[in-house]
C-alpha cells in the first residue's frame, strides 16, 4: 500500500536556492532515505513589480 500526503506550501528561499520545506508531522513518515515522488502543479505565479525583469 502506498501511503499519500497532499501538501499546499509556498516555495521557500535557502540562500539561492528555492526549497519546499516539509511540515515536521510527517518526520516519523518521511526519515532519511525514504523514497518519494514528488509532482510540482504550479497554483499560482507571483505578480512582479513593474519594471522588474524575470530571474
Amino acid at each position: 500500500m502506498v501511503d499519500r500526503y497532499v501538501i499546499t506550501k509556498n516555495i521557500a528561499k535557502h540562500g539561492k536556492n528555492s526549497i519546499i520545506v516539509i511540515p515536521s508531522i510527517l518526520k516519523d513518515e518521511l526519515r532519511p532515505r525514504t523514497t518519494v515522488k514528488v509532482t510540482i502543479e504550479v497554483l499560482k505565479k507571483p505578480e512582479l513589480p513593474e519594471g522588474v525583469d524575470e530571474p
